[in-house]
């Protein structure tokens, strides 16, 4: 078993000698919602690192740091093949539900493509609070977890061809838009990534460089931490503190395990 075949099951809390079937998959989207933070504090350290499987291993399952999508669904996407899938990488543009467009600063997320049984399905464990947590087929039909209600539409745009689209739990009462992305055009080296990753450092839109934000599904809901606001929804109640320098290093600590 390789390095990050054995680190990614300790650090999700998978058994070494268990077997990853595709049934499995929604168990390993759970652990690592739940494990691995969805966090941007290298971008505002400015302490980032080269996109690399080497890299990648030392920063999320050796120090044991959280990341964005890039990062996220890229160790995902390594431990899968790893595991017998066959999975790739694609990229997708953000939709601002607020603004109602697509953000601007183009296809800088990251997510997986999994083909099982001549079926393909979207898994994400890069997208915040937004995740599916199961697969999701690119048929259209709506798969329901723990986080809401979840579908893929076939759509042609200039984003791509196809939506992901999303009713959270507790949160939304329509569906509404996260993401389009591009299945014809998948990734074809991790390095590619490095291209996103320097947008999100440097553009001035970009939503991750201005503050900290950490974010990690729990077993009732979700935590997110920033330089101001520690939220919590639990079983649907929301609650909202007021941090200071001394709370948030605090918090980073015990809530997410980051120092």
């Amino acid at each position: 078993m390789s390095k990050l075949n054995a680190f990614f099951r300790k650090r999700i809390g998978i058994p070494a000698d268990e077997q990853i079937t595709f049934e499995r998959l929604e168990i390993v989207l759970e652990k690592t919602a739940k494990s691995i933070p969805f966090e941007n504090l290298c971008i505002i350290e400015n302490k980032t690192s080269e996109i690399t499987k080497e890299n990648l291993v030392n920063k999320m399952l050796v120090k044991k740091e959280g990341g964005l999508c890039y990062e996220l669904n890229s160790i995902l996407y390594y431990f899968l093949i790893e595991n017998g899938f066959d999975a790739v990488l694609a990229r997708g543009v953000v939709y601002n539900n607020e603004t109602q467009v697509y953000q601007t600063i183009g296809r800088t997320h990251v997510t997986i493509l999994v083909v099982h049984e001549e079926q393909t399905y979207l898994m994400d464990t890069g997208f915040g609070g937004n995740l599916p947590l199961k697969p999701v087929p690119l048929t259209g039909e709506t798969v329901t977890s723990d986080n809401g209600e979840f579908r893929v539409k076939k759509v042609d745009s200039e984003h791509g061809d196809y939506i992901l689209e999303m009713k959270l739990k507790y949160k939304d009462t329509a569906w509404r838009i996260g993401y389009a992305f591009d299945s014809r055009k998948p990734i074809t080296d991790v390095s590619e990534c490095n291209e996103i990753q320097s947008i999100i450092a440097e553009h001035p839109e970009s939503p991750f460089n201005k503050s900290p934000l950490i974010t990690r599904m729990t077993s009732s809901g979700n935590m997110t931490l920033t330089d101001a606001t520690f939220t919590q929804w639990v079983d649907g109640v929301v609650t909202k503190e007021k941090v200071d320098d001394a709370r948030f290093k605090e918090l980073l600590k015990a809530q997410f395990g980051l120092s």
